[in-house]
């Protein structure tokens, strides 16, 4: 008798618990409803005073055995589960979420598909100095059959008085680069005054991290025909990179690559902390193809090569790295860009790491 006992309180739980579960279903569907006549009504969705009059209802029918703080604690968490069901249909899906649009955005540069599943690659100097120092890396780059090269002409650099770049006249050495070799030209713009003039001469507006949270600049971004490359800022949480590229979507433009490019953190081992498990987080949250910047994140030549691996293996859709032709001289960043050798044999070592080259 004691098991078939026990056997039927069970059995008479069971069947209270999915009462509950009816009834708390039932309450949100409910309290959707009124968020959506609250919604047309133009009316806050929380009303803090009636919550309290509703909890007071509750602890005056209760008869046990739960005290009333314990009862106020459970229907406090029902109460709070409707409220987020209210904002969840409030809120409208980001153009950039995968929600939105499930497919991947390929963004097309000279013949190459970024988003397509495959690898692609960008090389060049931090800096733009002269032509022949950009000439050199863009032969190096060709030669390889790549088609995407980077280069600094604005440089929002920490100090005041360190290099700031060349300006415009760095843009025109990046479009007669590219005009001469075949390639797609990438360059930060800082301001949004200058993207108009920008877009005469390169393929590819970059926003660097510092200016991942210029409005005015993204919105700018956005108002323009051509693809944008947004660099994660150095403290952005992924919530607020996504919605950096909202910015630049919701303008018009869907022409935008996500670059990781390390984040900061307490560890000065590394110029940056390479947040590598924020591409797949991109990649499942977004429909915009990711890059990781290897470079920058880093700090480190002999971190370049691993670190590119290790991006490409957790499906980055790119790589970003820099080359110079003597980084000893360079104007900037001397420390982390790799020569025209190591580029050499960073390129081939990680081509043979790949499954099948592509």
């Amino acid at each position: 008798m004691g098991n078939q006992e026990l056997n039927d309180l069970r059995k008479q739980v069971e069947d209270v618990n999915l009462r509950l579960l009816e009834l708390i279903n039932e309450r949100g569907r409910l309290v959707q409803e009124i968020g959506r006549v609250k919604e047309t009504q133009g009316v806050n969705r929380f009303d803090p005073v009636r919550e309290r009059d509703m909890l007071n209802i509750i602890k005056e029918y209760n008869d046990g055995p739960f005290e009333n703080a314990t009862v106020e604690h459970i229907f406090k968490e029902i109460f709070k589960a409707g409220l987020d069901l209210q904002q969840e249909n409030h809120q409208k899906a980001l153009l950039v979420s995968r929600k939105k649009q499930p497919e991947n955005t390929i963004v097309t540069l000279k013949g190459e598909t970024i988003g397509d599943g495959k690898p692609h690659f960008v090389f060049g100097p931090c800096a733009v100095e002269s032509y022949e120092q950009v000439a050199e890396v863009a032969k190096a780059v060709r030669a390889k059959g790549l088609k995407l090269l980077r280069g600094g002409a604005y440089k929002p650099r920490t100090s005041p008085y360190d290099f700031q770049g060349l300006g415009l006249e760095g843009l025109k050495i990046l479009k007669q680069i590219a005009d001469e070799f075949d390639l797609a030209v990438i360059s930060e713009i800082v301001t949004p005054t200058d993207i108009e003039k920008a877009v005469e001469y390169i393929d590819v507006i970059q926003i660097g991290a510092r200016n991942m949270q210029n409005f005015e600049l993204l919105k700018a971004a956005g108002a323009i025909n051509k693809p944008v490359l947004l660099k994660r800022g150095l403290a952005a949480t992924i919530d607020e990179f996504i919605n950096a590229a909202e910015y630049i979507m919701s303008q018009g433009n869907g022409q935008i690559i996500l670059c990781e490019r390390g984040i900061r953190t307490y560890e000065r081992a590394t110029r940056n902390t390479l947040d590598i498990t924020a591409v797949p987080i991109l990649k499942q949250e977004t429909h915009l193809p990711v890059f990781v910047d290897v470079t920058h994140s880093t700090g480190r030549r002999d971190l370049l090569l691993p670190a590119a691996k290790a991006a490409l293996a957790i499906g980055a859709d790119g790589v970003m790295a820099e080359v110079h032709p003597d980084p000893a001289v360079a104007l900037s960043d001397a420390a982390q860009q790799m020569d025209i050798q190591q580029f050499d044999k960073f390129y081939q070592e990680l081509l043979a790491s790949q499954p099948v080259r592509v």
